[in-house]
């Protein structure tokens, strides 16, 4: 006898995929390495094309003479180097991007700090955690030299604190506490590390990972330590970009990379997380950070194929079944 719970329940997963399938071709890829988890030749083919369609071909044209976009390095924010190669990252660019990889060159030798972190600015006189994280991150993943990263993993390291995350003002404003988006920053920065193979200083930043973790568990990522209360409503909406920002499909996004087995302090994020589902099944974009922006990927109200993806291999991840 069939199911007739189980036909539905099919049904809707494959149409869901189908409307991923849609997408630009940097959904289409994702959808297929880590939904689908097709051969290795068919997704190398479509990350290929993530260069030359859609989105990263859109990013890439908008690349200037000097290498930079936007102002510079962290000028008009959400336009800058900075942000947008953490766009192209995320997408799934290809990781051995020539003119890429000649950006990263010009960053290290013009912005690094005597803290050994990368200034946001020339005229700042202490780099900045968060920023250093999320360079971290895309800078591993587009295979700079473990030489190039040693001072930055260094500097991370120092600001590490006793509470087991980090705050972007602990070298600024003397910070106590650490915060959730900094601490998913830089463990962000250290996951993309350890999977490209860099071995400096591997193990005490893996430790700072596990602490870190842990931090962000404690809160049960999104509620005060002390109170139990939501520590900022914004955490809940569904963003995308994320860039600093943080918010809970995010931080679940960050342990499904990680690997990390399901936690019950997870579960009030993940309950928050199925109840944004819409009646046909995909999540919206809920909110657009302000500020200028190269173009928009996706309008904010409407049915997101960010938020989808990275909301079914969190629940895949899981073992959640998120279609009833």
């Amino acid at each position: 006898m069939v199911n007739a719970d189980a036909k539905v329940t099919t049904y809707h997963a494959n149409d869901l995929i189908a409307w991923l399938l849609e997408g630009d071709v940097s959904i289409q890829f994702q959808v297929q390495r880590d939904l689908l988890k097709t051969n290795k030749p068919k997704q190398k083919q479509l990350q290929k094309r993530i260069t030359t369609e859609g989105w990263g071909a859109r990013f890439l044209a908008l690349q200037n003479d000097n290498g930079h976009w936007g102002s510079g390095f962290y000028q008009q924010q959400w336009t800058s180097t900075h942000y947008t190669l953490l766009d192209l990252k995320h997408l799934g660019i290809t990781q051995h991007h020539k003119h890429i990889q000649q950006t990263l060159a010009l960053i290290l030798q013009t912005l690094k700090g005597p803290d050994g972190g990368i200034y946001p600015v020339h005229t700042k006189q202490r780099s900045d955690v968060c920023i250093n994280g999320m360079f971290l991150n895309y800078a591993a993943y587009f295979g700079v030299k473990e030489d190039d990263l040693k001072s930055i993993v260094d500097f991370l390291l120092t600001e590490h604190m006793l509470d087991g995350g980090f705050n972007c003002y602990s070298n600024t404003k003397g910070a106590k506490h650490s915060a959730m988006n900094s601490t998913l920053c830089v463990i962000e920065g250290i996951l993309e590390y350890t999977r490209n193979g860099y071995q400096y200083k591997l193990e005490a930043l893996q430790a700072a990972e596990m602490q870190s973790r842990e931090f962000l568990l404690k809160h049960h990522l999104f509620r005060s330590d002390k109170t139990g209360l939501i520590i900022d409503k914004k955490m809940l909406m569904l963003s995308y970009p994320s860039r600093w920002k943080y918010d809970i499909l995010r931080v679940l996004d960050y342990f499904h990379f990680a690997g990390v087995a399901y936690d019950a302090r997870m579960a009030d994020a993940i309950e928050v997380l199925l109840k944004k589902q819409r009646a046909d099944h995909r999540w919206p974009l809920q909110a657009k950070h302000s500020g200028q922006t190269h173009f928009n990927m996706e309008k904010a109200g409407s049915p997101s194929r960010w938020n989808t993806l990275r909301a079914l291999r969190v629940l895949q991840h899981f073992n959640i079944n998120p279609i009833a």
